[in-house]
């Protein structure tokens, strides 16, 4: 079941190595992921979840890295074993924040590793739900990073260039990640969602479908910023009682 699930961005730019003299711009951004992941504490599985080429699991010899993007980190520190493969930037960052938190996130009370599983972007969202459920189904005690980021779309300074459609999209999103809405994000278009170039839709819908009955689920939203013309949000879900 799922017990309690931190919601984080997943920008290259929230690691302040990588972010340079502007990591200061996102030092409230990087706090609320911190406060969402420490609320993860206490679950017998973690297991981040975020976006890929293609909907998969990762070993535990997988491994993660920021050199593709110019900073020179990999965790774990070392050289990675032969045949070990490097998780995609969301799952990336996912293990950078947990390693902030130290072991008592990252090792769950039965000390099992974190697993790490990416939803393939395009993947449709009934895909995404039944991925979602199988997860919850995994331990009694199930806890989910999931990793996401909003439009691209919301300046026209943005990635994506401006579309009008960006700002109501992460407002909704924003609204459902507030309120553990899981019906909300279930019911995100992935075309849209394609269209405004949210990358967070399919590891948000699997979170909608891990969440199962919503009835005792909370939801708080830390953190709803588009610094550069991008949506980040970061919130926490917990199961009264359960976390």
């Amino acid at each position: 079941m799922l017990v309690s699930a931190a919601v984080c961005p997943h920008p290259p730019v929230l690691v302040p190595e990588m972010a340079g003299e502007a990591a200061p711009e996102l030092d409230a951004l990087r706090a609320a992921c911190d406060e969402a992941v420490r609320r993860l504490r206490g679950a017998d599985a973690v297991i981040v979840v975020g976006g890929g080429p293609e909907t998969r699991s990762y070993g535990p010899d997988a491994y993660a890295t920021l050199t593709p993007f110019g900073l020179d980190w990999t965790s774990p520190e070392g050289e990675p074993t032969d045949g070990a493969e490097p998780l995609p930037l969301s799952l990336t960052i996912g293990n950078w924040l947990l390693e902030r938190q130290g072991p008592d996130v990252a090792a769950p009370r039965n000390q099992a590793e974190p697993r790490y599983q990416a939803v393939g972007f395009d993947a449709e969202p009934e895909a995404c739900m039944a991925l979602g459920r199988d997860l919850a189904e995994t331990a009694d005690r199930v806890a989910l990073l999931v990793m996401g980021d909003g439009s691209a779309c919301r300046s026209e300074k943005a990635p994506g260039y401006l579309d009008l459609r960006a700002r109501p999209y992460d407002e909704g999103v924003a609204r459902g990640l507030g309120n553990a809405d899981a019906a909300a994000l279930a019911a995100l278009d992935p075309g849209l969602s394609r269209d405004v170039q949210a990358g967070g839709r399919a590891a948000w819908q699997v979170l909608a479908g891990a969440a199962g009955d919503t009835a005792d689920l909370t939801g708080e939203l830390l953190a709803d910023e588009a610094p550069y013309g991008v949506g980040y949000f970061a919130a926490a879900w917990s199961r009264t009682g359960r976390s």
